[in-house]
């Protein structure tokens, strides 16, 4: 019997959590299909795993068998898989970077020209993610490193350093009432409905939608959407507004919408990630480099 390492994955986080709710966030997927994985993994072992109750998920005696040993396995597993997959990247020289949207901006093209320069004959190879991956394959071991927007869920378990920060703004249908506005408070968008990513994406969802900035005022959401097209659309029919680095504006403007500043709203970061395997490895660390290097004046911060 073999037992695929995604169901023993969604095993230890809920052993982690000892909560099916905050687990399903981390794994960004859907509560009733964490609960029919776990079930799935009880039936192919023959044992109960948990004991359900009010108060969570208690693991049993096999439970907390289990729970011993695969957090190394699942260890073991991810450094081969990514030896494998960065074996073959190297054989190819290709290095192989996650982004979500724009990217890191503008300084996209001058970093992998820099790393084309620092590192001759290799290629960077972007991977465009949906919203649903926050991590942009960083979390999942598709990609060497990625440049995403911070902050996102699974940041604590990866290496990070800050590019860029700007502000958020909001982005509305053209003929919204406050669409002529030079700027806009955003206590005076609380009670607009927001186009939103998947809610499975947990603290990226959360804030896209500037949920701890709005003193306990309950979200209104319109629509859900994965990808900027779709954002766009769903923003320029009306369903609702949304928030957006101030960058969005050079890179996805379109009839039918309008971006406007905010204030009173924390301002964004762009980043470069990488997992913490990677520390020791030249060619991510040249990529590293050569983002820092093209960072704006001012000091970038470590996490």
């Amino acid at each position: 019997m073999d037992v695929d390492t995604r169901l023993l994955r969604y095993f230890d986080t809920v052993a982690q959590e000892g909560n099916l709710t905050r687990a399903a966030e981390r794994l960004f997927i859907s509560q009733p299909a964490l609960t029919k994985q776990i079930r799935q993994l009880e039936l192919l072992l023959g044992v109960q795993l948990f004991t359900r109750s009010r108060a969570g998920m208690t693991l049993t005696e096999p439970g907390r068998a289990l729970a011993a040993g695969v957090p190394g396995l699942l260890t073991a597993w991810d450094r081969l898989r990514q030896d494998t997959r960065s074996a073959a990247s190297r054989a190819s020289r290709v290095l192989r970077v996650g982004f979500l949207a724009s990217a890191a901006n503008e300084l996209t093209p001058r970093i992998t020209a820099a790393f084309a320069a620092r590192r001759p004959g290799w290629r960077v190879d972007m991977r465009q993610a949906p919203w649903s991956d926050p991590t942009a394959g960083l979390a999942t071991g598709d990609v060497d490193a990625a440049l995403l927007r911070l902050p996102f869920p699974g940041q604590d378990d990866l290496r990070t350093e800050t590019l860029l920060t700007e502000a958020r703004w909001v982005v509305l249908p053209d003929e919204h009432p406050l669409a002529g506005r030079d700027a806009i408070p955003f206590r005076e968008l609380w009670d607009e409905p927001f186009v939103a990513a998947p809610p499975e994406t947990g603290p990226w969802h959360d804030y896209w939608l500037a949920a701890d900035e709005r003193e306990g005022h309950p979200v209104r959401i319109g629509a859900v959407t994965e990808n900027p097209d779709d954002w766009l659309t769903a923003i320029a029919n009306g369903y609702g507004i949304a928030l957006a680095p101030e960058s969005a504006a050079r890179f996805y403007p379109r009839p039918g919408v309008v971006y406007r500043p905010v204030i009173g709203i924390a301002p964004t970061s762009v980043g470069v990630a990488w997992p913490p395997a990677a520390d020791t490895d030249p060619v991510v660390q040249d990529f590293v480099r050569c983002c820092l290097d093209q960072t704006p004046p001012g000091p970038p911060t470590t996490a």
